[in-house]
């Protein structure tokens, strides 16, 4: 028997980080000054959230959307289309800043503005996602004194599971099923080169087939100004029929944590395929 709600053989969550403007600012404070490299964070609120907030209601199917706070007052718009179209909102960042980098009252204060830039916007938010997927020594204790329920930033599993010291779920995410790795084009050396969709298909649709023979997890973490390219975003829906067809529970990240703390500890299922 599964493991998961009404039999499904295994779960998926269908992420998106916002990563607007400020994710190029994040990485270097210079690009604010740089019109041509933000408008292709821009891309995404304007082009991007539009397209996946139609082909996610045409497949009948929930996300969550991972904002940060200055892109959320950037595109407070954009935001309230995720939310009115009853998507997830989630944290990430207020700036998109590690943790890693800043003091523990940095941080919090980081935390704080995020929460209520979110909140002022209509978005009930329970679940963080750091810029940088890494937390600095602080982030848990904060993470919890703040009331959040789950986090979604390590690599370490392909299920949901509860921290040991921490009354906190981990959904864990991965760079094979994020879009990123495979699609950013790095224009300042022009070493690393754009992928095909097909490419892409070949090393995700593999990996989903194998967490789906476990029992497993799978966390896509794309970009609306990445994977809202009109291609990609025909690749996207070849990956959302490949998961209804083969039986995903495809639910929010809030809907797997509040899943593992239900029900967990979860397991894997070895031994072959269902």
């Amino acid at each position: 028997m599964s493991q998961w709600p009404n039999d499904h053989p295994y779960a998926a969550t269908l992420s998106f980080d916002f990563d607007a403007e400020e994710v190029w600012i994040g990485e270097n404070p210079a690009n604010a000054h740089a019109p041509g490299v933000l408008s292709q964070g821009r891309f995404g609120p304007r082009v991007g959230v539009p397209l996946i907030l139609d082909l996610l209601n045409r497949a009948e199917v929930r996300g969550t959307f991972y904002v940060s706070g200055k892109d959320a007052l950037r595109h407070p718009e954009s935001v309230r289309s995720i939310i009115q179209a009853g998507h997830e909102v989630a944290h990430h960042g207020h700036s998109h800043t590690s943790p890693t980098t800043l003091n523990r009252v940095e941080e919090e204060h980081e935390l704080q503005l995020g929460l209520e830039t979110l909140r002022d916007l209509g978005a009930d938010v329970v679940g963080y996602r750091s810029p940088s997927w890494e937390f600095s020594e602080h982030t848990l204790d904060l993470l919890v004194s703040a009331g959040f329920e789950y986090s979604s930033n390590l690599l370490d599993h392909v299920l949901p599971y509860r921290h040991e010291a921490h009354d906190l779920s981990e959904v864990p995410v991965s760079w094979l099923l994020d879009d990123a790795p495979h699609f950013w084009f790095a224009n300042d050396t022009w070493e690393k080169t754009i992928r095909s969709p097909r490419e892409v298909l070949d090393v995700w649709l593999p990996e989903i087939d194998g967490i789906a023979a476990l029992g497993g997890h799978v966390m896509l973490t794309t970009h609306p100004m990445i994977s809202g390219r009109p291609s990609r975003l025909a690749m996207l829906d070849t990956v959302i029929t490949h998961l209804q067809e083969t039986g995903a529970w495809i639910a929010t990240t809030r809907e797997i944590a509040a899943h593992e703390r239900a029900h967990g500890p979860l397991e894997l299922h070895l031994g072959g395929t269902r």
